[in-house]
């Protein structure tokens, strides 16, 4: 019951009590919403390079793993590699979505 209360106090009060807080001047100017941009497009960037060639090591690895593994855990590898495929392509996918999503902010 005490715990209710408590849940029921927190959202009374940040429902209710709350300020709104109005920036002031030029928002898109400021260093702050450039600078998460070049980083959002940095990181981007970076990912879209990074994720194949650490997608595709892997790959190698696990093949390697493969061939001297038995019936059972030739499996286990082969699901392995195609996870690491799927990552890939959805780690390139979801970075080339942000870069053009920020590319619409510019």
């Amino acid at each position: 019951m005490r715990t209710a209360a408590v849940i029921l106090f927190t959202l009374y009060y940040n429902w209710f009590e709350s300020a709104n807080a109005y920036a002031s001047g030029d928002i898109k100017g400021s260093k702050l919403v450039s600078g998460t941009e070049k980083l959002i497009g940095d990181v981007t960037t970076w990912l879209m390079i990074l994720a194949p060639v650490v997608s595709g090591l892997l790959i190698v690895y696990f093949s390697i793993r493969r061939s001297a593994a038995d019936e059972m855990d030739t499996k286990k590898w082969n699901n392995r590699i195609i996870v690491a495929v799927v990552s890939c392509i959805g780690a390139v996918l979801g970075a080339a979505t942000l870069n053009i999503i920020i590319g619409y902010y510019k």
